[in-house]
């Protein structure tokens, strides 16, 4: 047995790994761990807030462990749907909109009235984009030429 910085050590311990310390990753990971079983319901906002000081408080990364252990195993990350799935349910929408509830057919002046704002709207993005890219040559905003 050998004693090192008021600690006791023996042949066991030193067989052993070395406690790992805990990064500022490794404890936002638990945070967010906790706050999804918040979000969820798992754990009450009283228990939640305690194990989250004690993931901030936590020196080594077995101390994050049983912050986290007796929760189920979930999306604790959730990535953002993005552009396709938004596209996919506006086109949806669209097309839902445009057909008659009884017949199941195209009623032509929904039709029209989609045409239409379509239309319009690729009209605001052109002259939105010619006027952020076209330099402005040639405009003129009031006042007088001066040579």
């Amino acid at each position: 047995m050998t004693t090192t910085e008021g600690k006791t050590r023996n042949a066991a311990t030193d067989a052993e790994e070395p406690r790992l310390r805990a990064s500022d990753v490794d404890r936002l990971a638990t945070i967010r761990v906790l706050q999804d079983a918040v979000a969820r319901g798992l754990l009450t906002m009283d228990e939640g807030s305690d194990r989250m000081a004690a993931a901030f408080a936590a020196v080594h990364v077995a101390d994050l462990g049983p912050l986290t252990a007796d929760l189920p195993a979930g999306s604790a990350t959730r990535t953002p749907p993005g552009w396709r799935p938004l596209a996919t349910m506006a086109v949806e929408q669209v097309r839902s909109s445009l057909h008659d509830t009884p017949s199941g057919r195209l009623n032509p002046a929904r039709v029209a009235f989609a045409v239409l704002i379509a239309v319009i709207l690729v009209l605001l993005f052109g002259a939105l984009v010619g006027e952020f890219f076209g330099g402005g040559g040639g405009h003129h905003h009031g006042g007088f030429d001066r040579a």
